[in-house]
């Protein structure tokens, strides 16, 4: 884990929500100091800190933010893609179960769509 990296990934989220430090401390509920020591390098983020990120900003992945691998903000498609496949299977008949998947379309609350083959 490299905490250097961290602060930076801190400020790349409060860009992202367009947020100051202030009102990101007053969100996860932690001192507005803790913020700033931390942005400035002088404290590394606690287990507690982290856990209050991830849990207020569900966007935020945390292997991202520990080690800056994955996407920010989180790709929901990933993170839901084994639930939506358990609970498209759950609901198909078990008559028609024996049919293959040909084709997955996903479509956004923003219009766009993205479409999947199993292959």
């Amino acid at each position: 884990m490299d905490t250097e990296k961290i602060n930076l990934r801190i400020e790349q989220i409060l860009k992202h929500y367009e947020l100051t430090a202030s009102s990101f401390a007053d969100s996860i509920h932690v001192q507005r100091s803790s913020i700033s020591h931390i942005l400035k390098g002088r404290n590394k983020p606690s287990l507690e800190f982290v856990n209050k990120l991830v849990q207020e900003y569900p966007e935020v992945d945390l292997y991202w933010l520990l080690y800056g691998k994955g996407d920010f903000p989180k790709n929901d498609l990933d993170q839901n893609r084994s639930t939506v496949q358990t609970e498209v299977v759950n609901k198909i008949p078990p008559k028609t179960r024996k049919k293959s998947i040909e084709k997955v379309m996903v479509f956004y609350s923003d219009g766009t769509f993205s479409s999947y083959n199993p292959d």
